[in-house]
């Protein structure tokens, strides 16, 4: 696979622009008054400005797209939501793929297949008639491929495993131009790598994936002022090791702004959020629960019985598009030390500019190898750690520099490697924190037989 596609284009000629235009309906150039909103991201803090950008309206168009691409020797990049925008795609042709919106359930069966423009919200809403649950996310404005092809660990995930390990089928047209269909017995080697694999080895048109029949959960969060935040983190550290598996739980710190919408209890200070989710009996979960809530005086109480299709209550992720700094480290543990440690980095007093600053507990069920494997690598890690502030300057050199220094305060904790959706870029060093040696060559590998002229920028960072 070659390092790169010749030189660096800065502009498309008249030309490659007529016949580009030709292949799709909706094509915009720098230059055209719709071109900054179609390819605008969710994360307002990424510069996007390809070479021209391509809303396809079905799959065909994506074929053409790419085969064109693949003549010209100019990379490829694709967008849905954009919450999984983090580099910069100036010579490149963005196809946004959010009017590919189908949704088909299949309720008798429990499954369904959705358009890669479909974000998780409509499909839990599609669902809830019928009593069925996805493996959305925390927050179900994100995209269902993105999520999906980074492996999807959602707020159910110690309990029910990974989205990609739900995936029956997805079509999607590699980097050679061609539209195929990959599942277990079909392109399995495309199966493995699109399950983990972050768009690395194609553009996915459509996604079928199993449903689950969970009408309702008992979760939400429990919120507690930050002056209590050692005790709050302490007792979590001790507490959810010995949950069972009906249970998955985070726990944040928040700085939240004072802003419309945001419950005044919790607004311009910081705060501590427990978050939990349990699938089992109601009263088996508030039991669970219960040495949690008698740490320290609640703010809110946010804990109860929800339709699933509420699943993002939980976590209560933003919708609206933000500049957003993320940073992120997998822990192999999470003792009380390091919950000290923690609030003396991110916690009262510290100065943190982080607006979120969590700990998820991983462990449970996406520790267990599907029965198909996939390329999603990084099983064995215990927690994850992610911090998000505002990305405009000047601030975003403070958000950076202080997420460095969370991760620095917890390195005697710190296991190997990234999760793919939460490991920022495209370049080998963020393939290289989210697979282990084996798992990137045969990325590569597979890379090299189905984008053998390096077309895809999602790919970059296997050459």
């Amino acid at each position: 696979m070659p390092d790169c596609l010749g030189d660096h284009v800065t502009d498309l000629t008249a030309t490659q622009r007529a016949a580009l235009s030709s292949l799709a309906g909706a094509v915009c150039y720098p230059e055209d008054e719709g071109y900054a909103g179609l390819c605008a991201p969710w994360n307002q803090a990424v510069a996007t400005r390809p070479l021209a950008v391509v809303g396809v309206t079905y799959a065909d168009e994506v074929v053409r797209v790419v085969a064109f691409a693949n003549v010209a020797q100019i990379p490829v990049a694709v967008q849905a939501s954009g919450h999984g925008a983090f580099v910069p795609v100036d010579d490149a042709i963005l196809i946004v793929t959010r009017a590919l919106d189908e949704i088909t359930i299949h309720a008798e069966e429990r499954w369904a297949r959705v358009g890669a423009g479909v974000r998780w919200q409509a499909v839990l809403d599609a669902a809830a008639p019928f009593g069925l649950a996805a493996l959305a996310g925390s927050s179900p404005s994100v995209g269902v491929v993105g999520y999906t092809t980074g492996g999807g660990h959602g707020p159910l995930a110690r309990t029910l495993g990974l989205a990609s390990d739900r995936v029956r089928a997805f079509d999607v047209v590699t980097g050679d131009g061609v539209l195929r269909r990959a599942t277990a017995s079909q392109e399995p080697d495309l199966f493995w790598g699109l399950r983990g694999g972050k768009g690395a080895l194609g553009i996915v048109t459509a996604i079928e994936f199993d449903l689950l029949p969970i009408p309702t959960i008992h979760g939400g969060g429990l919120w507690f002022d930050g002056a209590d935040a050692r005790a709050v983190l302490r007792a979590w550290a001790t507490w959810c090791p010995g949950l069972p598996a009906e249970a998955t739980t985070s726990v944040a710190l928040m700085q939240i702004p004072d802003m419309p919408g945001v419950p005044p209890p919790i607004a311009g200070r910081m705060t501590v959020a427990v978050r939990f989710a349990w699938t089992g009996d109601p009263a088996a979960g508030e039991a669970a629960l219960a040495p949690m809530r008698a740490v320290a005086p609640l703010l809110i109480d946010g804990v109860a019985v929800m339709p699933y299709v509420a699943l993002g209550m939980i976590h209560m992720d933003p919708v609206d598009p933000l500049p957003a700094f993320e940073g992120h480290a997998l822990l192999s543990s999470f003792p009380a030390e390091a919950a000290d440690a923690l609030v003396a980095a991110a916690g009262p007093g510290s100065g943190s500019p982080q607006v979120v600053t969590e700990i998820r507990q991983l462990g449970g069920a996406v520790a267990v190898e599907p029965a198909v494997p996939s390329a999603f690598a990084r099983r064995d890690a215990a927690y994850s750690l992610f911090t998000v502030g505002i990305g405009v300057p000047p601030v975003v050199e403070a958000v950076e520099a202080h997420a460095a220094a969370v991760r620095s305060a917890l390195g005697s904790w710190t296991g190997k490697g990234g999760l793919p959706n939460f490991s920022p870029g495209v370049d080998q060093v963020r393939f290289m924190r989210a697979f282990p040696a084996d798992v990137h060559v045969r990325l590569a590998s597979v890379a090299r037989t189905y984008d053998p002229n390096g077309i895809l920028v999602g790919g970059r960072g296997l050459r």
